[in-house]
């Protein structure tokens, strides 16, 4: 079988990608304002990495190539850049290359858009940028919950009676004035517009044009209501290997449909939020953010550490005298501290992301808690040993060594259990465990540690 040859130019085109040696050259370019070089440098370029140079690039430097750059920055783009920085971008945009922009998209790229976006002025020049059908099923998409699959949603679908055959799926196909870009299955409906299968393009491609669509239909069909979760939707995406669901109303009638690319999207913001907010970061937070607003994202739970590490203060003033008799109890408080604090934190991530991926349930979070505990015990067991080694041989005190390892073995122990318990106690009382967990666990851990560390060396030191 002969494949298709692609030339040199072709090849060299296709490899092309933003690195940093590009990014420098657009930035000297930027400096110079060459436009000739600009043009050169972003011209191959995908909408993705452009983006992600509006993204990199200093406020400054962006009006400058927006302003500069023969190119549009077009829906593509839009829909890539960050959504911190797409009111700037559009603010300064020409009207005209706005509308152009979001006419290029699809309805779920225009919604997200929308839903962003602070300046309502935006938002009514780009609604009045869209066709009626357009404006109408947008609006329709924005009237359901915010995070819900009605937003999630995309109208651009294709649909055929459940009785057709390939054949008639087919010319229907090849004759159609308007197909979405891009979509992956035929959703078969009855005749009051409800979803009972679809067919893959693979499928109608490769079955004779008698069969029946419904001889071929999908065992994973399934369809989703308009206000259900996008994390509902995306967890069903990643658990069943969707590739696009058809999304219904209250009486079973097919709204939209949602496809793979938006699923992803939604699993990466959840993964990144998790691991934001871990951190005591705010979801919101990007390197594109000013300095201000970095600050306004971060006090809070700066703050919160701030009461803990009082609380953790506390405890070690009620043993202020023993610390002041035995000077070495203060040059090994860190040492238990930071094991507690990071054994902890290694149970917390665990738990946090197996609850975001329903791996940790109420089924088996009672063997994951004796997990975790004897893994601690058992760590806590072997650097006990090192530690009692560290106390003889630095402080020539065996009592000492006794000391720093049970007290390092009860530490590691509590962080196991306070690592999966914490996460899951806040899950059941409302709260996103991988937003309030770190500051409780770390407390749990600080506290613990300095009161069994301090209060064993005043009941065998002393």
């Amino acid at each position: 079988m002969s494949e298709p040859q692609m030339n040199d130019d072709d090849s060299l085109e296709d490899e092309i990608e933003l690195d940093e040696p590009r990014l420098r050259l657009i930035q000297i370019a930027l400096d110079e304002r060459d436009q000739t070089a600009l043009d050169d440098l972003l011209e191959p370029l995908h909408g993705a990495d452009i983006a992600d140079i509006l993204e990199q690039i200093s406020s400054a430097e962006r009006g400058t190539l927006i302003a500069l750059w023969s190119g549009h920055i077009d829906g593509e783009i839009l829909s890539e850049l960050d959504e911190s920085l797409r009111e700037e971008v559009l603010d300064a945009l020409p009207a005209e290359d706005v509308a152009e922009a979001v006419r290029e998209l699809d309805t779920d790229d225009v919604v997200d858009l929308i839903e962003n976006l602070d300046d309502d002025d935006q938002a009514v020049a780009i609604m009045g940028a869209l066709n009626e059908a357009d404006r109408f099923a947008v609006e329709r998409a924005l009237s359901y919950p915010e995070y819900s699959a009605g937003r999630l949603m995309q109208r651009e679908v294709v649909v055929a009676p459940s009785f057709w055959t390939v054949g008639q799926a087919i010319d229907f196909l090849r004759t159609a004035e308007e197909l979405p870009e891009q979509f992956y299955h035929v959703i078969l409906i009855d005749p009051r517009m409800r979803p009972v299968g679809h067919v893959t393009l693979g499928k109608i491609l490769s079955t004779s044009r008698d069969t029946p669509l419904s001889e071929i239909e999908e065992e994973s069909f399934r369809t989703f209501d308009a206000t259900d979760s996008e994390t509902e939707v995306a967890y069903a995406f990643n658990q069943y290997h969707l590739i696009s669901a058809a999304v219904v109303d209250e009486d079973d009638r097919l709204l939209g449909v949602i496809t793979i690319d938006d699923a992803i999207r939604i699993l990466d913001e959840e993964a990144e939020e998790d691991i934001l907010r871990l951190a005591g970061v705010d979801a919101e937070e990007s390197i594109s953010n000013r300095t201000l607003g970095v600050v306004r994202r971060r006090f809070p739970w700066l703050f919160v550490n701030l009461i803990t590490a009082i609380l953790a203060s506390i405890v070690i003033s009620q043993f202020e005298g023993i610390i002041t008799e035995i000077v070495a109890l203060a040059v090994l408080m860190p040492i238990i501290a930071s094991m507690g604090g990071n054994a902890g934190t290694q149970s917390l991530t665990v738990a946090v992301r197996a609850l975001a991926t329903r791996d940790l349930t109420g089924a088996n979070v009672w063997r994951v808690i004796r997990r975790e505990v004897i893994a601690g015990g058992i760590n806590g067991m072997i650097f006990a040993a090192l530690m009692a080694a560290v106390g003889v041989i630095w402080f020539g005190s065996p009592m000492l060594g006794v000391v720093i390892a049970v007290a390092m073995v009860i530490n590691l122990v509590v962080a196991g259990l306070a690592g999966v318990g914490i996460p899951v106690v806040l899950e059941k009382a409302g709260i996103d465990p991988a937003l309030a967990s770190g500051a409780f666990v770390t407390t749990v851990t600080d506290v613990v540690g300095f009161f069994a560390f301090l209060g064993l060396a005043a009941l065998w030191l002393i």
